[in-house]
């Protein structure tokens, strides 16, 4: 019984151990301080029929004018999509969508830059497809 008694002690210490080490882990904390400058900065992008429906499954591109760069997203049930974003930067883009036949004309997005962050200028574009 002793014995039965002394392996419940220590796996409660081990248990309490674990708790203890795993406080260690790389998961966010309150103390801990956020790079953010790790995260891009995204355009939103909006896409709308020509009666003002907002379209799921439009696909979207940016390119970046001068390099020739582009980045392509699908719009979610919204009609929005973020996959746009400053590793573009900081040459002018031109955004255009696409959902079946059916096109938007080209939009023109510049960036304001800083030490961390390219941020897209306008921040929204809504693009509405021709008939």
């Amino acid at each position: 019984m002793e014995k039965q008694l002394k392996w419940k002690r220590l796996g409660w210490l081990g248990l309490l151990a674990s708790v203890l080490v795993t406080g260690c882990d790389e998961a966010p904390s309150a103390n801990r301080q956020e790079d953010t400058c790790a995260e891009p900065m995204s355009l939103r992008v909006e896409v709308m029929s020509s009666d003002g429906a907002y379209i799921q499954g439009a696909s979207v591109t940016a390119t970046n004018l001068e390099s020739n760069v582009s980045i392509t997203g699908i719009t979610d049930s919204r009609g929005v999509t973020t996959a746009i974003n400053e590793t573009l930067a900081p040459s002018p883009i031109r955004v255009v969508a696409t959902a079946g036949s059916h096109v938007t004309h080209a939009e023109r997005v510049e960036w304001t830059c800083d030490a961390c962050h390219c941020t897209p200028v306008p921040d929204t574009v809504t693009l509405k497809l021709q008939d």
